[in-house]
């Protein structure tokens, strides 16, 4: 039994992302708003996508830049990397749950409204080293 679990302890620990990462989990922003933060950094280096985020003016920005600083100091701290040579290899927004909410509307009916939260995720890569052709 114990030879089982310390195989599958091996075979988790193979699939498990190498790369500086960060989540943030249940943001009270919808998915499709935080995308667009998303595109504007993915592969940038850190210090132009960390520009890009504060100064842009959409609702997503903010936790976008909380999680990518957040993925920096993983990066820093965990594995020891420097904050020039990093990029931003991925990032994606994921839907998390949905708050129900009722809208009430005429004759005692009401409409579903649906408050949506997303699952933030930034992995950092080192830059390759540019060789001449």
């Amino acid at each position: 039994m114990a030879g089982n679990m310390k195989k599958k302890a091996e075979r988790v620990e193979e699939k498990r992302e190498k790369r500086p990462y960060a989540v943030a989990k249940y943001i009270r922003v919808s998915p499709y708003k935080v995308r667009t933060a998303l595109d504007l950094i993915r592969g940038k280096d850190v210090r132009t996508a960390q520009a890009i985020l504060e100064h842009m003016t959409g609702r997503g920005a903010e936790p976008t830049l909380k999680v990518l600083m957040s993925a920096v100091a993983n990066a820093e701290h965990n594995q020891g990397m420097d904050r020039g040579d990093l990029i931003v290899a991925e990032c994606y927004a994921n839907g998390g749950t949905s708050l129900k909410r009722m809208q009430p509307v005429s004759k005692g009916r009401g409409h579903a409204i649906l408050k949506r939260t997303s699952h933030i995720t930034v992995i950092l890569d080192v830059k390759k080293a540019e060789g001449n052709i």
